[in-house]
């Protein structure tokens, strides 16, 4: 069906007897949250948004839209960094909401898994792990907001990659709603399961390309006993290198999480978000040590003093500050977590979301500084991130004076400065934020040949109508 061409009124009409007045959306107030992206890169349409309250109710809902040939854009809390979750601009396309399958099904603390459906928000799982005796590691900046399903179809990283990686490892088994309605229930909380293709792998970080993730069987881990934060000035992003090598080679286990600042990205949090005091000031170099551990002699806290005494000996550490309390180490996460929204709350910005291999992550930020402070004079370089498993947001603050349309025109001449230095640091163009709308065009530069091929025939075998989340991933 032509993409102008309008979906027919009994479909919509079908729908609608489908799934009751609340699994069905049409008027354009209720409709207006779920057309635009966090960042508001894109803006689109769409006839209804769907709120399935069952797996079989979105599988039957599905059943409807293929024979009618209606595309569909799943969306779970729309925290997506790419346009990954919003309809385009054509009407069409049909927006699914996963937020009522929201219930956590099952809770083992002897197998260490979670069942939990797709719309149940992240904070929401590692409050019912908590509440079990159990850990569920997943954490990131927008998981007040983010759900179970979004993350498991970006393949999201966040801050604890470092230790239990990322969303793909935490998964043993999904239940997922194929393109043409049927349910392939896959929930099996096998630690070995070898038979045959790893099905549940396709739809990890697929992107609601290939179906619908609606549960999924999650690994838990031992609470943590003790844990130390410590935020350190470091003397450059060699300095901050280093500090994570000796570390890491204390004692490995403990690293939870090891996150980079810069200056300009602490100052940004200072002034423009609320209570945003930050203890250690006018460094350029900041970074955030995390240790847990679940063994009850496990001696962080000397640990972490040891660790800080020989980097400050070395020239290393310029200064530190060990959290006290729970409270202290919130704070110091603060500083950290807040940065997306400061330098939103700043104006405008473009973000690089890009990994190298840990030990070439000091050649990328200066590199990447270097050259983009060239190519847009007054513009203020902001990386941030995961330094402990080489993934640096090599973000871009516009110039003060410059107008936001002017300096946001510059996306992809500054997108195309920072990808040219990570492809000669052997690196990737999209590390935990995925391809979405925003990237499909480099796909066939980074990923074309033979690997690219893989996955047209793997979207064609199992998506042959193209209605699954049609224009993300890719070009």
């Amino acid at each position: 069906m032509p993409d102008d061409q309008p979906l027919p009124t009994p479909l919509l009409e079908r729908l609608a007897a489908l799934l009751g007045p609340r699994g069905i959306l049409t008027e354009a107030a209720d409709l207006e949250p779920h057309l635009a992206d966090w960042r508001a890169l894109y803006h689109g349409k769409t006839p209804c948004v769907l709120r399935p309250a069952s797996t079989q109710e979105l599988a039957e809902a599905v059943k409807l839209c293929a024979a009618a040939g209606a595309p569909l854009v799943p969306q779970g809390g729309n925290t997506s960094m790419v346009g990954g979750g919003v309809p385009d601009e054509g009407g069409r396309q049909i927006v699914v909401s996963l937020a009522r399958l929201n219930r956590v099904r099952d809770i083992d603390p002897l197998d260490m898994t979670m069942t939990a459906e797709a719309g149940v928000v992240l904070k929401a799982a590692q409050d019912a792990a908590a509440e079990a005796g159990c850990l569920f590691p997943l954490s990131l900046g927008a998981e007040g907001t983010a759900t179970i399903g979004g993350v498991l179809s970006t393949n999201a990283g966040g801050n604890t990659t470092v230790r239990y990686g990322n969303a793909r490892e935490l998964m043993l088994g999904l239940e997922v709603v194929l393109p043409d309605g049927q349910i392939w229930h896959g929930l099996r909380r096998l630690r070995k399961d070898n038979t045959g293709y790893a099905l549940r792998h396709l739809f990890v970080g697929a992107e609601g390309t290939l179906g619908f993730i609606t549960a999924a069987v999650l690994r838990l881990f031992p609470r943590p006993r003790e844990s130390e934060v410590a935020l350190c000035i470091v003397r450059d992003e060699d300095a901050a290198l280093a500090l994570f090598r000796r570390v890491r080679d204390r004692d490995e286990t403990a690293v939870r999480a090891f996150e980079y600042m810069s200056g300009t990205g602490v100052e940004l949090y200072r002034t423009q978000i609320e209570g945003g005091a930050v203890p250690l000031t006018g460094g350029a170099h900041y970074v955030l040590v995390d240790l847990a551990s679940s063994r009850p002699d496990a001696g962080l806290r000397p640990l972490m003093e040891a660790v800080l005494e020989e980097a400050l000996e070395a020239g290393e550490v310029l200064d530190a500050t060990i959290a006290e309390s729970e409270a202290q180490r919130a704070a110091l996460w603060r500083i950290r977590e807040e940065h997306p929204e400061a330098q939103k709350r700043e104006g405008a910005s473009v973000k690089n979301d890009v990994s190298v291999p840990v030990s070439r992550t000091p050649e990328l930020i200066q590199h990447s500084s270097a050259a983009l402070k060239a190519l847009i004079p007054g513009s203020r370089p902001v990386p941030f991130g995961h330094l402990g498993d080489g993934n640096i947001h090599m973000n871009l603050q516009q110039p003060p004076g410059m107008a936001a349309a002017e300096f946001l025109a510059r996306s992809h001449d500054i997108m195309d400065t920072v990808n040219e230095i990570v492809r000669e640091l052997g690196g990737s163009f999209s590390a935990e934020h995925g391809i979405g709308r925003l990237k499909t065009d480099m796909m066939e530069s980074w990923r074309g040949g033979a690997e690219l091929d893989v996955m047209r025939r793997v979207k064609a075998a199992i998506d042959p109508l193209g209605l699954m989340n049609p224009g993300k991933v890719l070009p």
